[in-house]
């Protein structure tokens, strides 16, 4: 499992040939990329991530661990960036290997759900008029509302 929140910008392909390396259990991997995109009509300058260091990585492991115990999960990682990021920069990425497909999407979907609501990341948005903290969007509450059945 690779747990990282860092400044640099990451290389999924780099990260999967990492995770793969010397194994052939693996059937699936399903993976997310988030980029910052620009919010319609506020001409996104930039978006500063913030988050309370050791904290964090204990909540995006913790979030990891409950997918794993859900679905057949081989092997998982999760990159999650700060600082300043501009429209169009990754932002996240989650990649989870399984023997099956459903198991990989299903636990990767989990896993994005629950970054987006329990995560500790604190968000501002910059953009030509003014800067605004980010609060969570009903979407996403509702989003991980679903995996509680």
């Amino acid at each position: 499992m690779i747990i990282r929140v860092q400044h640099e910008d990451f290389d999924s392909a780099a990260l999967q040939r990492e995770l793969t390396a010397g194994r052939s259990d693996v059937g699936a991997i399903a993976s997310f990329i988030g980029l910052v995109r620009d919010v319609e009509g506020e001409s996104l300058q930039k978006m500063t991530l913030e988050h309370y260091p050791g904290m964090t990585e204990k909540a995006l492991k913790g979030i990891a661990d409950r997918a794993a115990e859900r679905w057949q999960v081989l092997d998982l990682a999760i990159i999650h960036r700060i600082g300043a990021l501009e429209p169009a920069d990754q932002i996240v990425l989650v990649m989870v290997l399984s023997a099956h497909r459903g198991d990989a999407f299903a636990a990767c979907e989990f896993i994005m759900d629950y970054l987006k609501t329990e995560a500790p990341f604190w968000k501002k948005e910059t953009s030509g008029k003014a800067s605004k903290w980010v609060e969570a969007r009903k979407s996403d509450l509702f989003a991980q509302k679903k995996w509680d059945k």
